[in-house]
């Protein structure tokens, strides 16, 4: 196959533009998403793991401190990756044969669809997405090119990719697997490739380390991840979400599969892609897990229409159109250009329906309702706390029931004192308790007051309902504030008790 050179000025353009659109479509009225609170946290808390995920996007996060913590900076990495991955993503439609129009093509994939909420939300996943695209360029490279360092470049890709997000296991046993089954099964035969593979596991020994030493939180979290969510997830919407998470190129991608199916040099992509699908079905992933293995499609469907439209040029431009039109219709499902009453009205009007993790429906997604009522929860808070005297103030602990909770009060509090005072059980935060802590007055943020600590609460001498979150299309609508004052010797010999009971679940 003759080698086909990058279209540079059609993939930087389509990657500046992948990276500040965004910027310009969300509604200022968003704040930042639950999440995201938690993983800028930890960012200002460095380590080599976390309770959550492995540490790379936290990294990131600690970046964007040294820079202000402003929500640009936060959302900066986000649309940088979406770009590079855009840029990979490209530079494969073209190892794979494909001119002009392909590259233009993926490019184009890559601005629509789940890509572009990923691409804007400071997670894991848009660091997941971009490696598993990176190592299939490299894997690429080095079939088309035979040269070792692309080898060795595929599987640094894979262990970054394990420092951003487990899930690269999938993908890696997935990609393996294809291989053994493809005409390239002769890799394994190769000491180089032994040697590559040797290079990746030290790679990632520290952070299996920190998690040997904290007694595997991987799995505990996965349990609760089970018991609250993936027990939820149906197999039937899984394979729907599929088609529907990149809707617009729907038609690219599967393209792609049918393509690369029937290229013996590259149907590892297709098997790659199935197994990873089959993986995250039998074990209950969620459906945007498999995200990732999608830029290799989008580029192989890219090269498919661009042979397939040779004598049909006006193809192209149909097939163009559409992918953008499509986009523009949906753009409100995918990220919030609306203020909250507009944004449910148009849900209303074309009949979207929302369901969350409680299996209801609601007038917003999840995730934008997620990113509402963390200013208000704050400044509630935060004046409250002003208000009490000095000496009551000294001996007050702020506590977050949740991550977001803890997270946003850390992110919006304007007070440096305020902020140090917070704490919270929910996740890595448990970890950042100190370990010698000392209160009388216990300012409280939860949705309620959870039945367990009833009986705890009722060693405090007075109990007062300060406010609530009132956004109405907010998550947190009703979460309390709630101020327990003067605590008795008992009451708190329990809660430091149980903090260190809970810390002690993760210790060796």
């Amino acid at each position: 196959m003759r080698k086909v050179s990058p279209s540079w000025i059609i993939i930087l353009t389509l990657a500046v533009i992948k990276f500040i659109l965004p910027f310009f479509l969300q509604s200022p009225v968003y704040e930042l998403q639950r999440d995201e609170y938690l993983y800028y946290q930890q960012g200002l808390h460095f380590d080599i793991g976390y309770m959550e995920n492995p540490p790379l996007l936290s990294y990131l996060g600690m970046i964007s401190s040294w820079l202000g913590g402003s929500t640009f900076w936060i959302k900066f990495w986000p649309c940088l990756f979406g770009a590079a991955t855009l840029v990979i993503t490209c530079l494969i439609t073209a190892e794979l044969g494909g001119k002009m129009f392909a590259q233009f093509l993926a490019g184009l994939c890559l601005l629509t669809g789940a890509y572009m909420r990923v691409y804007f939300l400071f997670q894991p996943n848009f660091l997941d997405i971009f490696f598993w695209t990176l190592a299939v360029y490299f894997i690429i490279r080095y079939i088309n090119d035979k040269q070792s360092k692309f080898l060795y470049a595929f599987t640094i890709s894979l262990a970054l990719g394990f420092w951003s997000k487990y899930s690269v296991v999938f993908f890696a046993a997935s990609l393996v697997l294809a291989l053994l089954l493809s005409k390239h099964r002769k890799l394994f035969l190769e000491k180089k490739f032994y040697a590559a593979t040797a290079l990746s596991l030290l790679l990632i020994l520290p952070n299996i380390w920190w998690q040997y030493d904290h007694n595997w939180p991987l799995i505990h979290h996965m349990k609760e991840l089970q018991e609250t969510q993936l027990q939820f997830v149906s197999p039937v919407d899984f394979i729907k979400d599929q088609f529907l998470m990149l809707l617009p190129a729907v038609l690219i991608w599967i393209a792609g599969v049918i393509w690369v199916s029937k290229q013996s040099q590259w149907r590892f992509i297709a098997l790659s892609w199935l197994f990873v699908v089959a993986l995250l079905l039998f074990g209950r992933g969620k459906s945007y897990y498999a995200l990732g293995a999608y830029p290799m499609l989008l580029a192989a469907g890219a090269v498919a229409w661009e042979s397939w439209s040779a004598r049909m040029r006006w193809v192209r431009y149909v097939m163009c159109i559409l992918i953008i039109g499509f986009t523009a219709l949906i753009v409100p499902l995918l990220l919030p250009v609306y203020t909250p009453e507009k944004l449910a009205a148009f849900n209303k009007r074309n009949g979207f329906k929302h369901k969350w993790e409680d299996l209801k429906e609601h007038e917003l997604s999840q995730d934008f309702a997620d990113m509402l009522g963390w200013k208000e929860l704050t400044q509630k808070t935060e004046q409250f706390f002003n208000s009490l005297p000095d000496s009551t103030k000294a001996n007050t602990v702020i506590f977050g029931g949740s991550y977001g909770h803890a997270g946003s009060l850390k992110f919006y509090g304007k007070d440096d004192y305020f902020k140090r005072k917070v704490i919270s059980t929910n996740g890595s935060f448990l970890l950042w308790i100190p370990d010698r802590l000392y209160f009388k007055h216990l300012l409280f943020l939860n949705e309620d007051i959870p039945a367990e600590a009833a009986e705890l609460f009722k060693h405090f001498e007075k109990t007062t309902m300060v406010d609530s979150v009132t956004n109405h299309f907010s998550r947190q609508l009703g979460n309390k504030i709630v101020f327990f004052e003067n605590i008795d010797a008992t009451g708190l010999k329990m809660i430091k008790g149980r903090f260190e009971e809970m810390k002690k679940q993760f210790r060796r």
